[in-house]
């Protein structure tokens, strides 16, 4: 078993075409005859295209009647075209002026389907009104956040007939703009910007916890710059409370900057507006960190930032400075994959070596002393918690030879085993977390630097019982399974810590929001990256499979893998290098890169990096 360990990608399938490609260019055409009545008609979704395919969409041609514009108009939504300049065509020059594309994005199953029958006609015909309707599956705001949705769209489009020239235009129409499923995956991609937690340092250092702000942005119209203006903005409303930016308030691209490019180098210059002439060194590092990490994913690569303002340049950091501006959790290589074998006992492999000998962990929790339920090891892995057999108790000790395990930190009186302690969790600050799950009492707790006496986490909001918890790196989200009425879904919410009573700090989740609401029973999970998770359930009346996850509630474009039976753990690092484990019937199983799981050990009950 020496290969090396490492994670494969896949690309969508393409769906329907309605494009024709020439010279690296797709033309999206209006409907060339069209009827103006009819049934239910869809525009049909374009497939996903090779990132340097532009796609364009055709103006109106003349004479076009009332649903060849509707069409048209739907069709040039779903195109490369720079501020919507095409679909504008299709409008009234009063409808374009009041038009807000950017204001939000709505996603449908399928393209929108058109109600071809005229309504509201007036006596001299040259007025029609067609209903958008489809099913909503997400809507991205103005802010460029994502959302999933659920229900019915219906939306009115107005036309009228110019009575100069006799063309028929849209002059009323609803903000935003609306597109199937698969034209947004084509259209749009997933990128991360990054912040630094407010209230969070990385544990044994002083350096700013970055984290990571998911948004979506059009993926062949400029997106770096995209990108750019969005960091500057600031973070979305949801992860505002808990995080801070570098930037002073009012900071912008100069007036008449529209687009930004990379050097030869690889170096990318960002002009910035007076707001920023005056920083020191040290907040100028963070804030070239803070657009070299977001700008990472992107292409044409970015390996240098340098900011200007005023006519001088005020920093410039590489990637290899910005390790030491500022740590993420992407970065951060566990040593040891840990697992729990058929004794009981905590054992590990060294992680993404490829050599699979495990060897006991030293310490208390491996030579067998207490028969083990569920473990987590600290980030810095000097130190685990561990959950006895039977769920009642929880042990704090050292990974090191010859420690104790000492006497319990916290103790459950649930009845059953399902109503005791679940697997604990470490923050990036050293500090536990656990659920107890004690019908009478169910409780979120927390050990500050996993001792003391344990604090409860308020949870407003929260409906149903917590099955599982998983903090994130960046230590202001966490990732929870909550049952409720027998269904279980995954729930991210937001970490926030206040002053409290003056003897123990007020920590509350706040805005928890569901990230997998197509499933109806999550069984495990575990983040796989600074905003994705990897996640194992099952639809209504389907099949366990296990799958990426956004923390917005996204699926990312490699998202399903090969599917497993009766998962019990699943082991994912927020390093996307280092390889997947998870544990079921078949003991303990790995994923190499391209291929199915493949089983290590027979004997495994959980598997799990430090976390």
């Amino acid at each position: 078993m020496g290969a090396e360990w490492r994670e494969g990608g896949t690309r969508r399938t393409p769906g329907r075409a309605v494009a024709y490609a020439t010279c690296g260019v797709v033309l999206l055409a209006g409907c060339a005859s069209m009827p103006d009545s009819g049934d239910l008609r869809g525009v049909e979704s374009t497939p996903r295209q090779d990132t340097q395919v532009r796609v364009f969409a055709m103006p109106p041609r003349d004479d076009a009647q009332p649903l060849e514009i509707v069409q048209g108009f739907l069709e040039a939504l779903t195109s490369d075209d720079p501020g919507y300049a095409t679909a504008r065509q299709y409008l009234t020059e009063k409808a374009a002026q009041k038009w807000e594309p950017e204001r939000s994005t709505t996603v449908l199953t399928d393209g929108p389907a058109t109600d071809a029958g005229p309504t509201g006609t007036r006596d001299d015909g040259d007025d029609y009104s067609y209903t958008l309707t489809g099913t909503r599956v997400a809507t991205v705001d103005a802010q460029q956040s994502y959302a999933p949705a659920s229900g019915n769209y219906g939306q009115v489009v107005h036309l009228s007939r110019d009575k100069k020239n006799g063309q028929w235009r849209i002059d009323a129409l609803p903000q935003g703009v609306v597109m199937g499923k698969s034209d947004f995956q084509r259209n749009y991609v997933s990128v991360n910007k990054y912040y630094f937690a407010s209230n969070t340092t990385a544990d044994g250092s002083r350096q700013p916890m970055a984290v990571a702000d998911p948004v979506y942005v059009r993926e062949r119209v400029d997106p770096m710059t995209q990108m750019v203006r969005s960091v500057l903005t600031g973070p979305t409303s949801w992860l505002r409370p808990v995080v801070r930016s570098s930037f002073p308030t009012g900071t912008a691209l100069p007036k008449g900057v529209t687009a930004l490019t990379p050097d030869d180098q690889n170096k990318l210059t960002v002009p910035l507006n007076d707001k920023a002439a005056h920083i020191g060194q040290g907040k100028c590092d963070e804030m070239a960190a803070q657009l070299l990490f977001s700008l990472r994913s992107l292409t044409p690569a970015v390996d240098e930032i340098a900011l200007r303002a005023g006519g001088t340049q005020l920093c410039s950091l590489t990637e290899e400075r910005a390790a030491a501006v500022a740590a993420r959790g992407s970065d951060t290589n566990p040593g040891y994959l840990y697992f729990i074998d058929g004794q009981h006992r905590l054992e590990r492999m060294t992680s993404g070596s490829g050599n699979t000998k495990a060897d006991p962990v030293p310490g208390a929790l491996g030579d067998g002393t207490k028969a083990l339920r569920s473990v987590a090891v600290a980030r810095d892995e000097h130190s685990a918690a561990g959950v006895a057999l039977d769920g009642k108790a929880l042990y704090v000790t050292s990974t090191v030879s010859g420690s104790s395990i000492g006497d319990p930190l916290l103790q459950s009186k649930g009845k059953t085993e399902t109503d005791r302690l679940t697997t604990p969790s470490w923050d990036t600050q050293g500090d536990l977390w656990v659920a107890d799950r004690d019908p009478a009492a169910p409780r979120l707790l927390l050990l500050e630097k996993g001792a003391g006496q344990p604090l409860e986490v308020l949870t407003p909001g929260l409906d149903g019982r917590i099955n599982a918890v998983r903090v994130a790196a960046d230590g202001v989200r966490i990732a929870l399974i909550v049952d409720k009425g027998g269904k279980q879904s995954l729930l991210i919410g937001r970490i926030e810590r206040g002053p409290g009573n003056g003897e123990q700090p007020s920590v509350s989740l706040q805005e928890l929001r569901s990230a997998t609401p197509e499933l109806e029973q999550v069984t495990a999970m575990s983040w796989a990256g600074d905003s994705r998770l990897v996640v194992v359930g099952r639809e209504a009346g389907g099949v366990q499979q296990v799958q990426y996850m956004q923390c917005d509630g996204s699926v990312p474009e490699a998202g399903t893998l090969p599917g497993l039976t009766e998962v019990t753990s699943i082991a994912a690092s927020e390093d996307s290098e280092i390889p997947l484990f998870a544990t079921s019937k078949d003991g303990l199983l790995w994923l190499p890169g391209g291929s199915g799981w493949r089983t290590l050990k027979e004997t495994a009950s959980v598997a799990f990096y430090p976390g």
